[in-house]
């Protein structure tokens, strides 16, 4: 099993903007030491309590300075925004000043206000984000790359640089909609699946449509990766747990329902509908139905009794922690329980998995 961490870096009225920065860096830095794998860095744009993370490459490159193992991941580009040439360089530009430790996560965006910010039509983004990937693939692994579709269209380019990682930086797609989830598993994608879209059980249905797809995709033989992005936070009692992230928590629901009066009408159409069931859950959620659908709260034994659980009914492979929904909880709050995670709940699940991981690497 591993673990990540995962930012989103929304900012209230009262949090100056260059602290936030500096607090994720340093939480980021204390995970490298703590043993997490992974920092996730989201990019969301336009809506500054949401989210200030605009363009997270940056943030991986200045964490990458002052880290030494952990990888740092995108959580998602999101490629309909983005020109795939360009994405193309900024990745592997990062791989390199990471020293090979990026991890490209790659969506293709939900929120309606940043398709009207960039004036890039949100209908068109599953076929933008298809062929975009398909670009940024060859531009990383071919000395020349030519391609031509109904969005782009590229003629005997060559990437330069090129990433580190070879063939290229380890590749996800957060898979939120089933038919992400199908499009990721029939082409052999690892994925992310973020449990406040998907909240449980519902959870176990959308990785079973994901693997589904995968067995009988173009690379059955792949086992498929499965990132899980719950809210965690380890304390001595269920209600310490409450008293520290319900106010955070209740924010986050909250600047959801509010970006989506800025959306304006027309946010919830074709393939976007499940945003709509997104949306009233955000309205409606309770703390209760978050601890019990999207969350590993409670003493440690019971979040290890609860990633036991997740562990045996989806088979994920990492489990990513929101640590600070809604980014409310103070930085001293949120390392203290960053370390009490690690040093009672990790060692006891680490090892999940590595019975299937040896049975895979006999086969």
């Amino acid at each position: 099993m591993k673990f990540g961490l995962f930012y989103q870096l929304p900012c209230a009225p009262d949090q100056a903007e260059h602290n936030r920065y500096q607090e994720t860096i340093e939480q980021i830095a204390l995970a490298d030491q703590l043993g997490f794998d992974v920092a996730w860095l989201a990019e969301l744009h336009f809506y500054k309590g949401f989210s200030i993370m605009p363009s997270p490459l940056m943030i991986a490159i200045a964490a990458a300075q002052r880290t030494r193992r952990i990888r740092l991941g995108t959580a998602v580009t999101l490629l309909p925004l983005h020109h795939p040439l360009r994405a193309a360089e900024d990745a592997a530009v990062a791989d390199l000043l990471t020293g090979g430790r990026l991890e490209y996560g790659v969506g293709r965006g939900t929120i309606a206000v940043h398709f009207q910010g960039f004036g890039v039509p949100r209908d068109e983004s599953r076929e933008r984000f298809e062929e975009a990937l398909e670009i940024i693939l060859a531009a990383w692994t071919q000395e020349q790359v030519s391609y031509k579709g109904r969005f782009y269209e590229v003629s005997e380019v060559a990437l330069a640089p090129k990433p580190l990682q070879k063939p290229h930086p380890p590749l996800r797609i957060a898979a939120n909609s089933p038919e992400t989830a199908q499009f990721a598993g029939r082409k052999g994608y690892d994925v992310l699946v973020a449990s406040p879209i998907n909240p449980m059980p519902g959870f176990y249905e959308h990785i079973r449509i994901y693997r589904d797809a995968l067995g009988h995709g173009e690379h059955p033989d792949r086992s498929g990766n499965v990132a899980a992005l719950l809210f965690v936070n380890p304390q001595e009692s269920r209600s310490d747990a409450r008293v520290q992230a319900e106010r955070s928590l209740m924010h986050y629901f909250q600047t959801i329902v509010d970006q989506t009066l800025v959306g304006g009408r027309g946010q919830y159409q074709g393939s976007y509908t499940y945003l709509k069931q997104v949306r009233d859950r955000a309205k409606a959620i309770t703390y209760e139905t978050v601890e019990q659908t999207m969350a590993v709260y409670g003493p440690p034994e019971q979040c290890i009794a609860r990633i036991n659980e997740i562990y045996e009914r989806a088979r994920i492979d990492q489990l990513v922690c929101w640590f600070n929904a809604g980014g409310l909880i103070s930085n001293r709050d949120v390392m203290a329980t960053m370390e009490r995670f690690a040093t009672k709940v990790m060692p006891a699940v680490r090892r999940l998995g590595e019975r299937e991981d040896a049975q895979r690497g006999d086969a």
